[in-house]
């Protein structure tokens, strides 16, 4: 069952004008992609001072092979913390959105530990995303410290949640478009609003609509809200193989248009 089966319309609600098994990234995929994007995040540790209260601290993460890795100072409260008892988690949360809970976030839990040497895979990992930390990386009172990730929580916004498998986890990429997506959606809507509301005709259920945006584009297809004269509705078309690169993308929209200007050619 995909991953936002959940969410689907029920009861009264209306149905939907796609395909919802059409290819969609998993709940793993979309956590560890928007994990990708962050270097920031809160770490929760239990606190020595009250003993056992959660103690949030603003820290800078990356990511080595799904774990998160800090680069910590002896002196930190989370560091004595964590020196005393080694569970721990980390919330890494998306911004931008006018409404803060539509925005995703993942809750990674687990337990940390100091990674011994020069840090390897971790330090490499680190700098690659904080090439500032260098000048203070080899002071004797810092060290690398990493969470083994042992659950994840990932909410996606509204309607779209759940407890995301560990092995999935381990096992999921991030999404390669991830990068490109806001400049494909702004340039798709801004000069091809047009080819949208033709692949929404042919392709779905859609057929009765004024105009059509793209919301999101992903490796397997992209989401549009499309305007009917019941009100904006959900729909999500796949792209006929699975894109690697933005020019993979602009591909695959070329040939869905043809696509789509033939198959209206024949009704």
């Amino acid at each position: 069952m995909p991953d936002d089966a959940h969410a689907r319309p029920t009861g009264e609600a209306p149905a939907p004008l796609y395909d919802v098994d059409v290819p969609t990234p998993t709940h793993a995929e979309r956590a560890r992609t928007l994990i990708a994007a962050m270097t920031t995040g809160t770490l929760c540790t239990l606190a020595l001072e009250p003993v056992g209260y959660p103690y949030g601290s603003f820290v800078t993460v990356a990511f080595d092979a799904g774990d998160p890795v800090f680069l910590v100072s002896r002196m930190a409260e989370h560091t004595k913390n964590l020196l005393h008892d080694p569970r721990a988690s980390l919330l890494v949360a998306e911004g931008g959105s006018e409404d803060p809970l539509a925005n995703g976030r993942v809750t990674l839990l687990g337990r940390c530990r100091q990674v011994e040497d020069d840090g390897g895979s971790a330090r490499a990992a680190f700098l690659a995303v904080h090439p500032n930390s260098a000048y203070y990386v080899d002071f004797g009172d810092f060290a690398f410290w990493t969470l083994r990730v042992e659950s994840i929580r990932y909410i996606g916004g509204y309607g779209r949640m759940s407890w995301v498998d560990l092995d999935a986890w381990r096992a999921a990429e991030p999404d390669p478009i991830a990068p490109a997506a806001a400049g494909i959606i702004a340039h798709v809507n801004a000069d091809h609003a047009d080819a949208l509301v033709l692949c929404c005709r042919a392709f779905s259920k859609a057929t009765d609509l004024s105009s059509a945006r793209m919301t999101g584009v992903d490796r397997y297809g992209f989401e549009m809200s499309a305007m009917t004269p019941e009100g904006p509705r959900p729909i999500r078309l796949a792209f006929p193989q699975t894109a690697g690169t933005a020019e993979d993308v602009r591909g695959a929209l070329v040939s869905m248009v043809v696509e789509a200007r033939a198959t209206l050619a024949h009704h």
